[in-house]
């Protein structure tokens, strides 16, 4: 190891809920728009998670629950057989290589389009509150669409989608899942008054507004049992649409963290700042504070380098760290961290779509591309 981190535990193993890690570097997930149109995977994104295995755990990249969770083009499912086989491939090569690995189970809600939507029906919501911004489609970027307030009796077929989900990431073999319950997404929008205008039981209050997340929680557990569910939260990132935050971040967001007690889960993957902006974006809002309301292990995640990893795993404020754009450009991250070698700086045009080119092609440190 370097000077800098040879009196660390960061790269020695640890155990999130029922998940032995080899060290506490985890590959956050990171949508690269590279699945078909019927949101299968396959040997592509095989090669490319097992090429980052010796992350202590690698959260796959946001993969949708249902049709009506799309919200983005080429991005994967995980509802039909096709999907499933596609992930045991993934999985499978993953663990070859010695790693682990757990599916983010993602619903958009509103942020989405009419032509990515079954039946090119409008996007579901919590209320019909449109959204800013764009979304991708098989024909470019397009302003997302208006969506329609799902009605109370509709909620517990979403529900039934995560089961089904997290049922099919088990016969995909995954180590876990993660509930996608941040970045201004369905569960999102449900929990900030800023998107949730309702007034029966899922709307009003701050019981009421995270009620949603409990139940998915409670029925994803019910899968998979607490110790090996994550769940992902965001409470000051507001760019994804543009929405805004809640009126009251510390104790919407507290009563929510204090109520995900009871399930002993995994982790809390908590998003620290606003999403790949700024860890320092919205002031007057402790979120280490608010994240030590959390019994559990805690993912710290948002803008990491190794000085700061250090600095808040000597600190105790992280059980683990999360880097996302890093692990693009850089497959062996984690020996790059350890050894001090240097990082490559992957090009935004290598984010999203095409094939292996800006996906699998990126050199181990020492080899030349």
């Amino acid at each position: 190891m370097t000077g800098q981190s040879a009196h660390t535990d960061l790269f020695s193993p640890t155990r999130l809920g029922a998940l032995d890690l080899v060290n506490r570097i985890v590959m956050a997930p990171l949508t690269r728009s590279r699945a078909n149109d019927d949101g299968v995977v396959g040997a592509l994104q095989a090669t490319y998670y097992a090429q980052r295995a010796s992350a202590g755990l690698i959260v796959a990249e946001a993969t949708n629950i249902s049709p009506q969770a799309r919200g983005y083009a080429r991005t994967p499912g995980i509802w039909s057989d096709e999907q499933v086989a596609g992930w045991r491939l993934v999985t499978d090569a993953v663990h070859a290589a010695g790693g682990r690995i757990v599916l983010q189970l993602w619903h958009v809600g509103r942020f989405s389009h009419n032509d990515l939507q079954p039946d090119r029906q409008p996007p579901v919501a919590p209320s019909a509150v449109r959204a800013a911004g764009q979304t991708y489609t098989n024909d470019g970027m397009v302003d997302v669409s208006m969506p329609r307030a799902l009605d109370t009796e509709e909620i517990p077929a979403v529900v039934a989608d995560y089961v089904h989900a997290a049922q099919n990431a088990k016969r995909a073999g995954f180590d876990g899942v993660e509930v996608h319950s941040a970045n201004c997404y369905l569960l999102d929008q449900f929990i900030r008054d800023s998107s949730n205008r309702r007034t029966d039981r899922y709307g009003g209050s701050i019981e009421n507004r995270t009620r949603l997340t409990l139940e998915v929680v409670e029925a994803v557990t019910s899968v998979w049992g607490g110790d090996r569910v994550g769940i992902r939260l965001s409470p000051t990132t507001t760019q994804v649409g543009d929405t805004p935050l809640d009126s009251d971040v510390i104790a919407t967001y507290g009563h929510l963290i204090r109520s995900l007690n009871r399930f002993g889960l995994a982790y809390l993957h908590f998003v620290e700042g606003v999403t790949g902006v700024d860890r320092d974006a919205v002031s007057g809002i402790d979120l280490d504070a608010l994240r030590s309301e959390f019994e559990g292990p805690y993912i710290g995640n948002n803008g990491y380098d190794l000085d700061l990893a250090l600095a808040r795993r000597a600190a105790g404020k992280v059980d683990a760290v999360a880097f996302g754009r890093p692990f693009i450009g850089n497959p062996d991250l984690v020996e790059r961290l350890r050894t001090g070698a240097d990082l490559v700086d992957a090009p935004k045009d290598a984010y999203y779509g095409g094939g292996a080119k800006g996906y699998t092609d990126w050199p181990m440190a020492g080899q030349h591309g």
